[in-house]
């Protein structure tokens, strides 16, 4: 698989990348946003990710409470990886906090993911009680004493982000991302200025949920009864009802019969276009709860759209998709 600089950062990246919310275990709240996995799963899926390409993980304090963290680190561990051959990402949870709690939690990050390094790492919502020019300096600090290799953000807005380069900056260190929601049927990042912004200041977008938790494989269009076992508090959104089902069913049918023509399933065609549509300013960390869908992940780059096909997809989804 290509590669991709992260940012401004001597980071490379593959295109996509492994998305590690559901290794959370049940820690706490948060991770109860998906079914349980034992660590031989977890193990299993990263080994897949790692087979087939795919150089990095992103994962978070706030998934199960270092609980993911602890789960990837040990998944790599077992498949005797060794540390720094796999790009590893995490993120501080800003709720609650000011940005001292940044320094000093970063051992916690360190000791979770031991013996792996965190290089990059992000803050994880643009609400802590500090503001963002303090949360970027304690950041910088971090960088500067070799803690982490880099920083990024996450859900931060256009106006965040820029301010959140500017301070980085003044301690030069660049702004290396700013982690977002956009798939398919979630666009607002073209209409409100954050995918000019991070094209102007040189800042890979991650997008996250680049499957729409699951809606963009098209399962639960070919049977919808199935959105029944899809745990509770995913559901309460909507996404899943019958009603947006068949809303999207006709970007779900076209994206299955470009699929067809490649040799694909309609999630590679949708990550493909994720990370394709915008040249490379945006990669996409899909989750796996097993190793089949971490395979399939890392081959939707195993072909390219056409100019028709993007053109079709591009029609389609502006049909349906929040911009």
């Amino acid at each position: 698989m290509e590669k991709r600089r992260l940012g401004k950062t001597d980071i490379e990246i593959t295109p996509i990348g492994l998305g590690c919310w559901q290794f959370g275990q049940g820690g706490n709240f948060i991770a109860r946003f998906w079914s349980t996995l034992d660590q031989g799963v977890i193990t299993d899926t990263v080994a897949a990710a790692l087979k087939n390409g795919i150089s990095w993980f992103d994962t978070a304090e706030i998934y199960g409470g270092g609980k993911s963290e602890k789960a990837l680190a040990a998944a790599l561990s077992s498949l005797k990886v060794r540390p720094g051959s796999a790009v590893i990402a995490t993120k501080w949870f800003p709720i609650f906090r000011t940005a001292k709690s940044i320094g000093a939690t970063i051992h916690a990050r360190v000791e979770c993911l031991s013996p792996y390094p965190i290089d990059l790492h992000q803050v994880h919502q643009p609400w802590s009680y500090s503001p963002i020019s303090a949360q970027m300096k304690e950041m910088a600090a971090l960088v500067k004493a070799g803690r982490v290799r880099s920083v990024g953000v996450s859900n931060f807005s256009a106006r965040q982000m820029e301010e959140a380069h500017a301070a980085l900056s003044s301690f030069g260190v660049p702004l290396a991302s700013n982690q977002i929601r956009y798939n398919l049927l979630d666009r607002r990042i073209e209409t409100n200025g954050t995918l000019e912004a991070a094209r102007r200041l040189g800042v890979t977008l991650i997008a996250y949920s680049p499957l729409a938790q699951g809606i963009l494989t098209g399962r639960f269009h070919d049977d919808p009864q199935s959105a029944r076992n899809v745990p509770r508090m995913r559901r309460m959104g909507g996404a899943y009802s019958e009603k947006s089902i068949q809303k999207t069913r006709p970007l779900i049918d076209e994206l299955r019969a470009i699929a067809r023509a490649h040799g694909a399933t309609v999630s590679q065609v949708a990550l493909n276009w994720t990370v394709s549509y915008n040249d490379a300013v945006v990669v996409a960390i899909p989750g796996a709860s097993r190793s089949a869908h971490a395979e399939q992940s890392a081959d939707s780059m195993g072909f390219k759209l056409s100019v028709r096909e993007l053109a079709r997809i591009e029609e389609l989804s502006r049909a349906v998709a929040r911009r």
